[in-house]
């Protein structure tokens, strides 16, 4: 522990150095949840799923854990070899000491830009390229971060809403269905939702919906 103070506290360049490194870790790792959120696929898998249980009206069924598990193991699976990627370019030769803190988060940051941008629509990139007034670049790995992770974010977010739109419509005809058979027989006091939440779970569970909801995830990247 006192070691631990003393490189803090000391003078000497080198252990300055590695006090600076040590901060910025720790910075890195305050931020994983918005890195997860934000440079991953989770947005869109859990956008996704809650338009299904929003569309189903089952309330909190599946609970809100449930949802975020099945969100997060979904994306450690897709994003897994791009993990896996950081992890021998950049973590592993920065435990080694083979390369430097500023190589590590060059090296690390390739496998997400060349993930993102295969998931980003060229207009949203090209808005906040536009903002900031940057020059075309060459590749996009001339792409910095903080232009990229937006642009991806608003991408995901449109694909996010527009699975979710497919996913309300033969659900919403159902309840227009029950509203309609329930007007017809003057039973106007009866709230369809009640009615129609059954015959909604049943086509789903006849459609096998959390397989073809999963299957549309997967193939999406």
């Amino acid at each position: 522990m006192n070691e631990f103070v003393d490189i803090f506290s000391s003078s000497d360049p080198e252990n300055i150095s590695t006090s600076v490194q040590l901060l910025i870790l720790l910075t890195v790792l305050s931020l994983a949840p918005g890195i997860l959120i934000l440079m991953t696929c989770f947005t869109r898998i859990i956008i996704v799923l809650s338009f299904v249980r929003t569309s189903l009206a089952t309330q909190s069924m599946p609970p809100n854990q449930v949802l975020i598990g099945i969100a997060l193991f979904l994306t450690f699976f897709i994003m897994a070899p791009t993990l896996q990627e950081v992890n021998d370019q950049a973590l592993t030769p920065l435990f080694n000491e083979e390369i430097s803190l500023d190589e590590a988060y060059e090296e690390a940051s390739a496998p997400f830009k060349e993930f993102m941008s295969k998931h980003t629509r060229q207009k949203d990139l090209a808005l906040f390229m536009n903002y900031s007034e940057m020059e075309r670049p060459e590749n996009i790995q001339d792409i910095p971060l903080t232009t990229l992770v937006p642009a991806f974010a608003i991408s995901e977010l449109k694909t996010a809403f527009q699975m979710g739109f497919m996913i309300f419509v033969p659900f919403l005809v159902i309840d227009m269905a029950v509203a309609s058979v329930l007007m017809s027989m003057g039973m106007m006091m009866l709230p369809p939702v009640m009615i129609s939440l059954p015959f909604k779970i049943l086509l789903f569970v006849l459609v096998d919906g959390w397989y073809l909801i999963t299957q549309s995830l997967l193939e999406g990247f």
